[in-house]
């Protein structure tokens, strides 16, 4: 009974010692995203980036998605995937450059991707860029145009069209209603140059 007893536990210990180093993961990131938001844009995204992954990953491992889901893609092809996707969005990203880094033809790879992730590829690589758009509007202040180069989308007007129809709203009001940090800054600046001319 004793050894029973012994033994019970280590699951749970396992699956504790996982969430804490899970946790303490995300934590390290997020802080890091804290710290340099003033001062290096690029590490916040990374930072951010890397977090959002990390929780996908474990939301997914714990909900047993992270397997071949009925017939779907294996973890390791997902995870190579979305790491391609999220280092290309400002590129053009083809179905074939997707099926070949999972070892699938092109129609399998589409079939298993949507079985794995609930979304065919072109709408998960359109919902990641504009998750994209939406980081680079709130944490910089470059232009609408220079957001959507940045995020793989062809111009403006696409990236108004794809925001528009997924989140009811235009990027330049949904940016507006949640303040852009560089628009103070640039505000500011502005306002120094001006007093010292």
């Amino acid at each position: 009974m004793e050894g029973l007893q012994a033994t019970a536990p280590e699951p749970f210990a396992a699956a504790d010692k996982q969430f804490h180093l899970v946790a303490s993961s995300l934590a390290k990131l997020v802080e890091t995203a804290r710290r340099e938001l003033g001062r290096d844009q690029e590490a916040v995204k990374a930072s951010l980036a890397t977090a959002s992954n990390i929780l996908q990953s474990e939301i997914e491992r714990c909900s047993g998605a992270s397997g071949s889901k009925r017939g779907g893609l294996a973890a390791w092809q997902i995870s190579r995937v979305r790491a391609y996707i999220d280092s290309n969005l400002h590129h053009t990203i083809h179905i074939r450059d997707l099926s070949t880094i999972a070892r699938r033809s092109p129609a399998h790879f589409s079939r298993k991707f949507k079985l794995a992730v609930g979304d065919s590829p072109h709408a998960y690589v359109v919902r990641r860029r504009l998750e994209r758009a939406s980081l680079l509007m709130i944490t910089g202040a470059a232009s609408l145009s220079e957001i959507a180069l940045s995020a793989g989308v062809s111009d403006k007007a696409h990236l108004c069209r794809l925001f528009r129809r997924a989140f009811g709203q235009s990027p330049a009001s949904w940016r507006r209603e949640r303040g852009t940090p560089g628009e103070v800054i640039l505000r500011t600046g502005r306002d120094e140059n001006i007093r010292q001319g």
